[in-house]
């Protein structure tokens, strides 16, 4: 009788040094895969902080680097008083110079006919750029920078059939010429000078001002 509760002793303590056993390897693959788990989480957490800090940086050079084919003028020789009297600006269309004290609204508008240079001047010292096309602009990049105008605060867009080129982007002191709305440098010049550096009165209205049609 001894001898089997004695086999019968042995055995639950058998059992339950194999049960503690099962245990404690339970805990270890436990604290392992969450070691691994965590180790990923924090090598895809630094990895996404130093992907975004790259997009940062390189949004940045880009900010500084000047667009291709950009043309510039000195912003002091420009001239920025508001005036009553007419204009002549020694470029088309004007990137700055004396102009009229009331500015075009340039809150992603869209004009269908030609709007006052000196009034548009006016919305580019506020840190506008203005997007024009002439008649060899093809109405489908005319329909294209319509679209991105209409959605880019501090832009406006018109017609000006005497420029040189088939569409042009304008800010204070700097011009683009493109043939194309697929032209990347569109959305370069656009990310670099919309209230920009360049810009005279920066986060001044391009509301309430002069409308067009």
């Amino acid at each position: 009788m001894a001898s089997r509760n004695n086999d019968r002793r042995a055995r639950i303590e058998q059992m339950r040094r194999a049960e503690q056993s099962r245990e404690r390897r339970s805990r270890i693959i436990t604290i392992a895969v969450s070691g691994v788990v965590v180790a990923g989480l924090v090598g895809f957490g630094v990895y996404a902080l130093n992907k975004e800090s790259e997009k940062k940086e390189q949004k940045v050079a880009e900010a500084k680097a000047p667009v291709i084919g950009e043309k510039s003028w000195d912003a002091k020789k420009l001239g920025r008083k508001h005036v009553a009297k007419a204009v002549t600006y020694p470029m088309k269309p004007p990137v700055g110079g004396d102009h009229n004290q009331v500015w075009m609204n340039c809150n992603g508008d869209v004009y269908k006919e030609a709007i006052p240079d000196m009034n548009a001047v006016h919305s580019l010292e506020h840190g506008a750029v203005w997007v024009t096309y002439n008649d060899k602009a093809p109405a489908a990049d005319v329909t294209k920078l319509s679209a991105k105008v209409k959605e880019t605060p501090y832009t406006l867009m018109s017609p000006v059939k005497d420029q040189a080129g088939a569409i042009m982007l304008s800010a204070w002191g700097k011009q683009l010429t493109v043939d194309s709305a697929d032209d990347p440098r569109v959305s370069k010049f656009l990310t670099k000078y919309v209230q920009g550096p360049q810009t005279p009165e920066p986060g001044a209205a391009c509301t309430n001002g002069q409308s067009g049609k």
